[in-house]
């Protein structure tokens, strides 16, 4: 895929992609403070507040709602010692132990918090938080949410098996996110700044409104990554309880939610990935298909005009309004084959249809200049949020 340019400022490796994305992403390529380009990434959809899956450079301010309300928000993929021969089949035995170790659900957690140093050496964000608000943060670290957010176990082409777990920050990210997001439409207001989108509201550097989103960012960045690896060490505990053996080989952590001061083009820049994730020169990350699909391991290249960046996943065709109107149960049924998933939840399931979501294949072919193809994961188990 050759990358284009689609409007003013705004760059475009998708070969599949709707107007209104196009129109969304222009917007914000517009602003004084957009430091060259946006770049639309293969999977890029209209997203609440800003385009899902682009990557926007920012000097001297952010945007809050590029980042997005599931701050951190990223993959995590563990490579083992097993084989497809080792698993038993169906792997019934596993979906119980992930459903109680790894709570999942709008609002759930855990009953007590985890025992875990991790918890205790983020610290604390810079928002002061309201005692039922620690409370909750301690209770859902280490749990999956709802949504698209899931558990996986996985088989690559070699027949090895990976476990993959995607998930974010949970409740207090959002919370965090929100007020931020709130604050800066609320200096807007203030400012008499006219804005094409009042969701592109920002957030100026050196101003106290902005050195205190950042520092509760890169918290509930750490917060997210921190989840991850505790419901990976679970994941991985409980698969190898079920099959009476294995160890891990190796993780891959990484966030498509996020904001960072990276040096490019000679400058130091704010870039924001809303759906992408890092694809500099030898990073690991992990591109999630839907339901139903494959998986990526990828290597990346360091293309500078994606700001070292690829996509995070397959990316939304549907709406979820629309996935439910257009798509049945039956289908998604058909659509998982014989793979172990929550099927008794398959009605709650159906807006993450793999008829809702691009062809990840396709995707992929979009960024060969972004990403070289490590390992191919075909999934044999899948537990989804609901």
């Amino acid at each position: 895929m050759s990358v284009k340019q689609v409007a003013p400022k705004l760059l475009s490796w998708a070969s599949e992609i709707e107007q209104g994305t196009i129109d969304q992403a222009a917007r914000t390529a517009r602003l004084p403070f957009v430091e060259g380009h946006v770049a639309l990434m293969p999977d890029a959809h209209v997203g609440l507040g800003s385009t899902v899956g682009s990557v926007v450079p920012t000097r001297g301010a952010v945007i809050p709602s590029c980042v997005g309300v599931d701050i951190g928000c990223g993959m995590v993929a563990s490579e083992t010692t097993l084989t497809a021969s080792d698993l038993p089949a169906g792997l019934d035995a596993l979906m119980p132990l992930v459903s109680e170790r790894i709570p999942s659900g709008v609002g759930k957690g855990h009953t007590q918090p985890v025992a875990d140093d991790a918890l205790a050496a983020l610290g604390k964000p810079r928002t002061e938080l309201t005692g039922k608000q620690e409370r909750k943060t301690g209770l859902q670290f280490g749990t999956l949410g709802s949504g698209n957010h899931f558990v996986e176990v996985c088989l690559d082409e070699r027949d090895r098996v990976w476990t993959v777990l995607h998930s974010g920050s949970r409740g207090i990210g959002n919370q965090l996110a929100m007020k931020a997001i709130a604050e800066a439409k609320g200096l807007m207001k203030q400012r008499f700044i006219s804005l094409e989108d009042p969701e592109l509201a920002y957030l100026v550097q050196g101003e106290p409104s902005f050195e205190t989103y950042i520092a509760d960012m890169l918290w509930a960045q750490a917060y997210a990554m921190g989840s991850r690896q505790v419901m990976a060490k679970r994941l991985l505990e409980s698969l190898f309880e079920v099959v009476g053996h294995g160890q891990h080989v190796r993780t891959i952590n990484c966030h498509h939610n996020f904001t960072q001061l990276e040096h490019h083009n000679g400058k130091d820049l704010w870039i924001t990935r809303k759906g992408a994730i890092k694809a500099a020169a030898g990073d690991e990350g992990v591109i999630p298909g839907s339901m139903g699909t494959r998986s990526y391991v990828v290597t990346g290249l360091g293309a500078p005009a994606s700001y070292t960046s690829c996509s995070h996943g397959a990316g939304r065709r549907l709406s979820r309004a629309a996935a439910r109107r257009t798509l049945s149960v039956d289908s998604l049924h058909e659509a998982m084959g014989d793979r172990a998933w929550n099927s008794d939840a398959a009605e709650q399931l159906l807006d993450e249809h793999p008829g809702s979501y691009k062809d990840i294949d396709r995707v992929m072919a979009d960024q060969t200049d972004l990403v070289t193809v490590a390992h191919t994961l075909s999934q044999v188990f899948n537990y989804k949020g609901v």
